[in-house]
């Protein structure tokens, strides 16, 4: 049985790539140093399974070395990041430590370790903001990066790490960009959690701007079977999109909740659109040509986004429970992201 490990597992997109290797047969150890972000309930489906196993651990720390050696794994999926751009422009410094020198100190770890294991990859998980504002057409993996919020300038920089290690010390890596993910697990500080919090508590729904801002969004089941065929078929040292050549405004993606709410509850009185001022340096767009990763590794997104929009409000519907994990602030003070 393959062995992989994958940062950050108790996050959003982590813990859902967890349920899907266990669910092809692979041993899963999940690192993850219990931020804000992460969420034990995450794991909470799987977290007995006799081949998942949880460590307790930043990846800045110089014990990372050890446990890939102890493990030997076959692959790493590093997800450990921090995500939400409105934190980036209020405490800008944590993003530098964890993006940017922890991605570091993985990759001084993980060199060490391919010198004397070389059975094994890494796969780096980015974003598409590293592209900055796409006010038309979509960005391939050419694209200039110009990114705009401190989040994405360090995903960025990680992203040119990972890239400089491959070509100086031959590590094999590769590196994924995705578009904006959705569905069940996700922190309630995003916009699409955030709006179907505040649907089912009556509360009402702040949108940034104009709420023109447009985004690509894929399910985040599709993003994780995208990073398993990386992670089989992919090539090292290229960079992947992996997006679902759908974009929806911010005005669209409420109106669709809110009409898939009605479908199965009482909706209060409370709930309407609420304009707040914008956030600085808020891009308009982002969209991504994934057509690489379509030709190349034959992956596309399969999950339509009425569909998966059901499904993530039906998840949070029935998991209520899952918002106790969080700060009360963290809830109802934070704007939903996107």
């Amino acid at each position: 049985m393959k062995k992989v490990i994958v940062t950050g597992g108790l996050g959003f997109i982590g813990s859902n790539l967890i349920k899907l290797l266990l669910k092809k047969n692979y041993f899963v150890i999940n690192i993850d140093k219990i931020s804000y972000s992460s969420n034990i309930y995450n794991t909470r489906e799987f977290k007995k399974n006799k081949n998942y196993k949880f460590i307790k651990l930043d990846i800045n720390n110089k014990k990372i070395f050890n446990i890939l050696k102890k493990i030997k794994p076959s692959g790493i999926f590093n997800l450990a990041a921090e995500t939400h751009v409105d934190r980036s422009i209020d405490t800008p410094i944590n993003f530098m430590k964890s993006n940017i020198m922890g991605t570091f100190n993985l990759l001084e770890s993980f060199r060490k370790f391919y010198q004397i294991y070389s059975k094994t990859k890494l796969i780096h998980i980015s974003t598409d903001e590293v592209y900055g504002d796409v006010l038309s057409g979509r960005s391939s993996e050419n694209y200039k990066y110009k990114p705009s919020s401190p989040y994405a300038a360090s995903k960025a920089s990680s992203d040119h790490l990972v890239s400089s290690y491959v070509k100086t010390f031959k590590i094999p890596a590769v590196i994924t960009n995705c578009s904006n993910n959705y569905g069940p697990c996700q922190h309630p500080e995003k916009l699409i959690p955030k709006l179907i919090y505040n649907i089912l508590n009556n509360r009402e729904l702040p949108i940034y701007g104009s709420g023109r801002n447009s985004r690509e969004w894929i399910y985040v089941m599709d993003h994780c079977q995208g990073l398993l065929k990386v992670f089989l078929n992919g090539k090292i040292g290229e960079f992947y999109n992996i997006g679902s050549n759908k974009n929806l405004n911010n005005l669209q993606i409420t109106s669709c909740l809110l009409n898939i709410a009605r479908k199965h509850i009482k909706v209060g009185a409370k709930v309407k659109i609420k304009f707040v001022k914008d956030r600085p340096g808020h891009d308009l767009r982002y969209a991504l040509n994934s057509n690489k990763i379509k030709a190349d590794l034959r992956w596309s997104s399969k999950t339509k986004i009425l569909e998966g929009l059901n499904k993530t409000f039906l998840w949070y519907y029935n998991n209520q429970r899952y918002f106790d994990n969080f700060k009360k602030k963290d809830i109802t003070k934070r704007l939903g992201d996107n």
